[in-house]
């Protein structure tokens, strides 16, 4: 089997851990990334300790194999299919911007495939509106293969089975983290759900805005009801009727590498003999938000080619396939 020739859209911190682990991989080679001030690119695959060397306002474009661009994107779709597959590490707000930068790949023709670690329900509703473009370009794109929506969704998904009528599924993550610089984009994400605040408003948040909200908070962010593509990845697939029967919330501690609660998904339902339980899933406290993103996402990635490769094309959600172990 030849490597798949990975590139990674965004250089903070989930795609800085992409090329870490990227590294330790057989089956994949890191051959290309971008930020947003520059990019980089190698066919024998990039030199990764030089970038999980960079700091927050560092630019891939610095590092061996880089240059300077205020279009990194653009660089990475003009090298067409030096490219087999593509992992975005990118913000997710506004909820417009990744599926824009997914269709500029397929204004240029790009045939490749994706996955990403989208988590806004709008997001991803727009994302499967992009279905006939990839389609007509024979990409695959899974969305939502982060941690959740992604690993823990598609546990639900296995949960299900064991019941004939889904009550629930509750999801409720724990993250820790000793310094929000090196995750400024996710902290925003988390900051657009808190009451009183928008995609818009959190977008344009200034770095000293969101040290002042998190001193208030003791470097705690508290998420109840978020809007999480959990509810239409599940819906898609039938284990829920109404997104209203997913919930997903968090405690997102931004001063401590210790998570401040356990990650889980709880599945309540009905079996066929009348009788009511729930299935949980535990992720392990030691296993870092990178670990539990990156790994399904590139797992996902590897699906997404073995799906290619027998001519099955378009957009799918992280509920619809498992992903596939990358060695």
């Amino acid at each position: 089997m030849n490597k798949m020739r990975i590139a990674v859209l965004g250089a903070g911190g989930l795609g800085k851990a992409a090329a870490q682990i990227l590294s330790m991989k057989e089956e994949m080679n890191l051959v290309a990334i971008c930020d947003s001030r520059g990019f980089a690119y190698c066919p024998e695959g990039l030199v990764v300790e030089s970038i999980s060397k960079l700091v927050p306002n560092d630019t891939v474009g610095d590092i061996v194999d880089g240059e300077m661009t205020t279009d990194g994107i653009g660089e990475i779709i003009a090298l067409g299919d030096k490219i087999d597959g593509v992992f975005v590490a990118l913000p997710n707000l506004p909820n417009e911007f990744i599926p824009g930068v997914t269709q500029r790949f397929i204004k240029a023709g790009y045939s490749g495939v994706f996955s990403d670690a989208l988590k806004r329900t709008r997001a991803v509703e727009l994302m499967f509106e992009l279905n006939e473009g990839l389609k007509k370009n024979k990409s695959v794109y899974l969305v939502g293969c982060g941690a959740t929506p992604g690993l823990l969704t598609a546990a639900a998904v296995i949960a299900a089975q064991s019941f004939v009528k889904i009550e629930n599924v509750d999801i409720g993550w724990g993250v820790g983290i000793s310094n929000w610089d090196a995750y400024k984009a996710t902290i925003r994400e988390d900051i657009a759900h808190l009451p009183g605040y928008t995609v818009e408003k959190a977008r344009t948040m200034t770095d000293v805005e969101v040290e002042e909200l998190l001193d208030q908070t003791e470097g705690k962010l508290i998420l109840h009801e978020m809007e999480h593509a959990d509810d239409v990845l599940l819906q898609r697939v039938g284990v829920v009727e109404s997104r209203s029967q997913v919930k997903v919330g968090g405690v997102m501690d931004t001063r401590s590498a210790k998570k401040p609660v356990t990650t889980t998904m709880t599945l309540t339902g009905i079996t066929y003999d009348g009788k009511r339980s729930s299935h949980k899933f535990i992720l392990g406290d030691e296993t870092t938000m990178a670990a539990n993103v990156i790994g399904p996402a590139l797992g996902y990635l590897k699906r997404a080619q073995w799906m290619k490769e027998h001519g099955l094309y378009g957009i799918y959600g992280s509920t619809e396939f498992m992903p596939m172990v990358v060695r």
